[in-house]
């Protein structure tokens, strides 16, 4: 059984930094792209990040580049996303997001495009 469990985010001023981990169980984790996706209520998905199976493709959507940086670990079936310089309008729900195949295909923005999401984790950005 595929499982994505995000943790790390929290109440941050602005300004500051936050890195999100997803650990992954249940598939092969190198053979997968994985992504991040963020969600504010009442507003649609947004696809923010995106890493290729190997991990030597990355890309960002523009609001964030420059500040975040997405990265994994396959050895340890981790995924990453480091944010610095976070401003308000990064406040939402980010959710890790398994694609079907180890190409990285950017800017799907609905979670049900991909193969597997977890529960999402809260960052709010707040003075």
């Amino acid at each position: 059984e595929v499982q994505l469990v995000e943790s790390g985010g929290g109440l941050v001023q602005p300004g500051g930094s936050l890195r999100l981990s997803c650990a992954a169980s249940g598939f092969t984790f190198s053979s997968y792209a994985m992504n991040w996706v963020r969600q504010v209520p009442g507003k649609g998905p947004e696809w923010v990040s995106g890493i290729s199976g190997s991990g030597s493709v990355t890309k960002h959507v523009d609001s964030v580049k420059g500040r975040f940086t997405i990265s994994r670990d396959n050895a340890k079936n981790r995924l990453y996303l480091q944010m610095n310089s976070l401003k308000p309008e990064d406040t939402a729900v980010y959710y890790c997001a398994k694609w079907g195949s180890a190409w990285l295909v950017p800017f799907r923005s609905s979670l049900t495009e991909y193969d597997s999401w977890g529960q999402g984790t809260q960052v709010t950005v707040s003075s």
